[in-house]
């Protein structure tokens, strides 16, 4: 693929596809329990948000070409690439978009923070890490709130729980986040607090004093998650709540394995089973909630 796509380019892709799909992640994505007619828009969502992700993630491409095709999926969303093949992913987006009647800012607030992953990899402090998850987590829920039908209690939980999630997605892959990309996730001034040195991320297991640094990192997700279980009972959707339900689950459960496990020695996840049970919870949830 060439290093650059031209604005009207429509003889190649803008993308950097990485294998990944939604097996990889934490949480059901557009699962059975949300309703059928609105999977296909779910299913658009998740592969713009894959694509514009794996752009950010490449390490083929240099910070300034990866802003600049993160640039050209802004002006696909926003109607201003109105021919180019080159961001088909982006035009798919912007039709779902319409079709449902909500609004670009939360395509708008994921590419901000893909756009902030191409060219800044430490965060001084948890509000500078919140401060880049309310970009690049929090729009994943706004979006599904909108598309299901609102919540009487607005943003506040749904941004708590994908806040959490994304955290805990970190916490999994800080190892791996710091050998391929020199990113790291994890409070510098936390790290700074305790003596850590950041090439200790690269080591198979952790010291006592990077364990106290996700130890912390922990705390405040759980606190996160206080405020995360107030989403189900507020959604307009009972399937919506029922799939919120069973994330909250997932993120518990999550949480209480990397308090036992060192993500530095193995990938720290749920087993196939676990997993099957928080959906089953959710549902049981989402009914009687």
């Amino acid at each position: 693929m060439p290093d650059s796509v031209a604005p009207g380019d429509s003889s190649v892709s803008a993308e950097t596809p990485s294998g990944k799909d939604a097996a990889y992640e934490n949480f059901p994505v557009g699962s059975f329990l949300l309703p059928r007619h609105l999977r296909p828009h779910i299913a658009n969502f998740y592969r713009f948000a894959r694509a514009i992700d794996d752009i950010a993630d490449s390490a083929d491409l240099s910070p300034e070409e990866k802003v600049a095709r993160l640039d050209g999926f802004e002006r696909t969303v926003l109607g201003q690439h109105p021919d180019s093949e080159a961001y088909a992913t982006g035009h798919r987006m912007r039709d779902s978009l319409t079709a449902c009647g909500i609004t670009t800012q939360h395509c708008v607030d994921l590419l901000a923070a893909f756009k902030q992953d191409a060219i800044k990899s430490r965060y001084r402090d948890w509000d500078d890490l919140m401060g880049y998850c309310i970009r690049s987590a929090a729009p994943v829920g706004r979006y599904l709130i909108d598309l299901h039908g609102g919540s009487r209690d607005g943003f506040g939980p749904a941004d708590a729980l994908c806040n959490a999630l994304q955290v805990i997605n970190h916490l999994q892959d800080c190892r791996d986040d710091y050998l391929t990309l020199d990113r790291i996730y994890l409070p510098m001034d936390w790290l700074d607090a305790e003596g850590v040195n950041v090439t200790e991320l690269a080591n198979d297991r952790s010291s006592a004093a990077l364990r106290h640094v996700l130890d912390r990192t922990i705390n405040a997700t759980a606190e996160l998650m206080v405020e995360a279980r107030r989403l189900p009972a507020g959604l307009r959707s009972r399937r919506l709540a029922m799939e919120s339900a069973a994330i909250i689950r997932i993120a518990d459960r999550l949480l209480a394995r990397l308090r036992r496990q060192d993500p530095l020695s193995d990938r720290v996840a749920l087993n196939k089973p676990e997993y099957l049970l928080c959906c089953a919870g959710g549902v049981f949830a989402g009914l009687w909630r």
